[in-house]
Formats: structure tokens, sequence, C-alpha cells
């Protein structure tokens, strides 16, 4: 599933027309990443929410991308009138995924990374609730989210933190205490629930050290965009 429903308020001007996952890094939507990641790891069904000018996304990629990804799409703007936060909206959109599903947000380029079968069957093995991608803390989070412990177990609170990527592995019964679907809409942040079940040892995470960068304002996709691809 790829998150693209926020506005995007830091991003302004830039996105009081355009939704911040089609935002170009060197002439590709920074959506269009992780859709073609996600083809090449061998995942071709992928769940898009939407809320903010969520018809451009639609009208940009349709049912299926030119990869062959077959995309659906989980639409909280329409349904609801706006975005219903990170939770709620995977929890609207659970009845279009599968027991374990991959998250990445649509607004971070990550283009170093892999969406694995091999992590896949790992996590799905592992029984946990959530694996997560941490990543070395930005100069814009310095005091980062999670901790990690050395068996790999996530930390609701650690004397070193790192920065969740808003990439990672989720089972459905993370959402258990949503309503299925969601139907009412509701606004519910994925953070606490996080945080309760990394108190009962059911989520691990790994550091990832590869390029990464939380797309936030404008002045960041424009040094992004300047620097070109990593090698």
């Amino acid at each position: 599933m790829i998150l693209a429903a926020g506005r995007g308020e830091r991003m302004r001007p830039l996105t009081d027309s355009c939704p911040k996952p089609l935002l170009q890094v060197r002439g590709k939507p920074l959506m269009e990443y992780h859709l073609d990641a996600f083809g090449q790891g061998g995942f071709h069904d992928v769940v898009v929410n939407t809320a903010w000018l969520g018809e451009q996304i639609e009208d940009r990629f349709g049912p299926r991308t030119a990869s062959g990804v077959r995309v659906a799409y989980s639409h909280e703007g329409r349904d609801f009138g706006g975005a219903l936060e990170t939770a709620g909206g995977i929890a609207r959109a659970l009845p279009l995924l599968d027991e374990v599903f991959w998250i990445v947000a649509g607004d971070v380029h990550m283009p170093g990374f892999a969406f694995t079968q091999a992590d896949y069957e790992r996590f799905a093995a592992s029984g946990r609730l959530a694996h997560l991608i941490l990543v070395p803390n930005p100069e814009h989070n310095p005091r980062g989210d999670f901790g990690l412990d050395p068996d790999g177990i996530a930390r609701s609170s650690a004397d070193v933190r790192y920065t969740y990527s808003t990439t990672g592995l989720f089972r459905r019964a993370l959402f258990d205490g949503i309503p299925a679907g969601n139907p009412q809409g509701l606004k519910i942040k994925l953070a606490p629930l996080l945080r309760e079940a990394m108190d009962r040892r059911v989520v691990t995470a790994h550091l990832y050290q590869g390029p990464w960068t939380d797309v936030g304002t404008p002045e960041r996709l424009r040094a992004l965009d300047a620097a070109g691809n990593p090698s």
C-alpha cells in the first residue's frame, strides 16, 4: 500500500494544484518510484489511498501502470471529505489488502530500497504485528522516533532512537481495534498503535542505511532533484 492521502501543507504552494505524491524528482512522480520498486520485487497488486486532489493520482496511473502493476484505490476524500490519518486510512483499505502487506509513504524517496519476497516471507512467518524500516535521523528529526534492541525488537522509548522511514511490513491484526474497513471514517494515528504493540514486544525493525529523503518541503524537493540519483 502506498499512502497518498495527505494535504502536503508544508509543500505549498506546490501542492495547491498537485497532490504531493505526484511532485516530480528528475521528471518522474515520487509515487512512481515506489510502484516500479514493488513491481521489480514481484508485488504486482498495490493499493493507494487518496484524499487531497486524489482524482489526479488515479488519472495519472489508472488501474494498471506501464510496468504492469495493478492499482486499486481507497478514496478517503471522496468517501469522507478528507484524509483519515495513517492508521485510519490503512484500516479503511484493509478489505483490499492481504493478511500481510507492505506500507510506504508516497512522499518519501528511497531509490535504493528493495521490496523483497524474502523479507515478506520472513515477516509473515514471524508472527509479529509489524516490522519497521528505520533510518539514521535527518536534520529535521534529530531525536528520532523509536529505539532498536540488538535482537531487532523495536522500542517505544530508548536513549538512542532512529527515524521511522514510513516504510514497513504490517499484519492486519495490528488494526483489530478499529471497526473492519473503518466504515465510519475514523481518523486514527498510527504511532499510538505501534507504541502499544512495541510495549508487547511484537514489533521488529532494522536500520536501513541507503539513501532516503522525506520530501517534506520545497527546499528538500529542489535539493533532491538537483542532486541526481545516487548510484
